[in-house]
């Protein structure tokens, strides 16, 4: 015994989460920053309301509005109204997705509504001890913010009290807003002659969204966003791309069928922003809002930015991008001549025409790895998750090379390579190649990550 003492297994793993947890809330910063005072819109149909995710979804809402975003919470109640039909003997009548709301069927919907809506209030107002929302007071409000008009007779079929949004109260909900409120919207309308309509959760969520020029419109919806053809999640969309999938039938659930159109409509009148987030996801909206990756799909009106590979038209920029980072020491040196000669191995990120980011695949085919280097962003664009984006894309063009695993060297980045699963290794672990060029004065941390 040399009377030294060893960490015992549960210590290490207490200080690997505490190093976690500090790593996510520093990470989670910027985005704090950035949304304070901003306006989010938040719609969910009732099936959220009343689901097994109510709870957590009343406590991430508190957590958002503690943090100084300005809530605005849609509700719907469409199976508690089919609830409330069937309770009383009556049908449902639906017409492409849309409620035809009769004299009968207008009494279930008040009746739903408001059973809903006190629900909702009550779970927003909690503040018990030893919870996520002790000693929080969340004011709800709400009022007649929405004037309705009847939806009409449309292919033959008469709507009846089934409404649409004819104008939105913008200036009570932000006057509301301003007080530090929580607005808790119930689609219901009602129009200048006094006549109650039943309006869509979607419709109204959008309708506030446009009104209140909201940073974020955000719909919880039965599935974990938009999918490709290989069932994997679409991070990003633009309002045409988003188009042409709702027309194609691409990939659409009955929720994302009602949703989407809103949203398409919804960023090309202003919203910045769409979320489709799955309700089922526990803490989707924290997930979202402040990690890098996200868990839902996000639809804009232009594309938030281009990733490409890059032609030698791109070298002087790459240079200018790189050249700070190589001199604090944080990218090895490159010179002009062998970016040139390199140019192919990059892929870039651009924003308006501007080369914003870049990273590089150097391939060791023979023993199935690959490094990835030159990873760079620049500062104004650090918070805006491109570095994901290109490895994403780098680690995309390993697999189309039948690559097996990824591997960094880095000496500044170390915690961000491990929060995107890439694990420590030793340098001898390294393809012979890379190996014998790895220089020991620099002392770089090697990580790799299997595809």
């Amino acid at each position: 015994m040399n009377g030294q003492t060893t960490p015992s297994r549960a210590a290490t793993e207490v200080t690997a989460s505490t190093d976690q947890f500090v790593a996510w809330v520093r990470g989670a910063a910027p985005y704090i920053h950035a949304f304070r005072g901003r306006t989010f819109v938040i719609g969910f149909g009732g099936e959220v309301a009343a689901g097994a995710r109510a709870q957590s979804l009343a406590y991430d809402c508190n957590l958002l509005a503690a943090l100084g975003i300005r809530l605005v919470l849609v509700h719907g109640a469409r199976p508690q109204i089919d609830a409330e039909l069937a309770r009383r003997g009556l049908e449902p009548r639906y017409h492409n997705g849309l409620r035809v709301t009769d004299a009968d069927a207008l009494e279930c919907v008040k009746a739903a509504m408001a059973v809903t809506r006190i629900e909702v209030e009550a779970l927003l107002s909690q503040g018990l001890p030893n919870t996520p929302m002790a000693g929080s007071y969340m004011r709800i409000t709400g009022g007649n913010f929405i004037t309705a008009r009847p939806v009409g007779v449309v292919e033959g079929v008469d709507y009846l009290y089934t409404g649409a949004v004819r104008k939105i109260i913008a200036e009570e909900i932000n006057a509301d807003l301003d007080q530090q409120n929580v607005v808790l919207i119930t689609p219901l309308g009602v129009s200048p002659a006094g006549e109650i309509f039943n309006l869509s959760m979607e419709e109204v969520a959008e309708a506030v969204a446009i009104a209140v020029h909201a940073e974020k419109l955000i719909y919880l919806c039965d599935a974990p966003g938009l999918l490709d053809a290989d069932q994997h999640l679409i991070d990003s969309v633009t309002a045409d791309e988003a188009e042409r999938m709702f027309n194609a039938g691409e990939g659409l659930t009955e929720d994302l069928d009602l949703y989407l159109p809103c949203a398409i409509r919804a960023v090309r009148r202003g919203v910045a922003r769409v979320h489709l987030i799955d309700h089922d996801k526990d803490g989707g909206l924290l997930l979202e809002f402040f990690t890098h990756a996200g868990v839902g799909t996000v639809v804009s009106r232009d594309p938030l930015f281009g990733l490409r590979e890059a032609t030698v038209e791109d070298v002087a920029a790459l240079v200018a991008l790189i050249s700070p980072m190589e001199a604090d020491g944080t990218l090895v040196r490159r010179g002009r001549e062998l970016l040139e000669q390199e140019v192919d191995r990059f892929t870039v990120v651009e924003h308006d025409g501007v080369l914003v980011g870049c990273a590089a695949l150097y391939p060791f085919s023979d023993e199935r790895a690959a490094e990835l280097a030159c990873l760079a962003v620049t500062p104004e664009y650090r918070r805006a998750g491109l570095g994901d984006q290109l490895l994403r894309r780098i680690e995309q063009r390993a697999r189309a090379q039948r690559l097996e695993r990824l591997f960094v060297l880095t000496t500044r980045t170390a915690h961000w390579f491990r929060e995107r699963g890439f694990s420590e290794i030793g340098p001898d672990a390294l393809p012979r190649q890379k190996r014998e060029l790895y220089n020991y004065q620099r002392r770089s941390k090697v990580f790799t990550k299997p595809l």
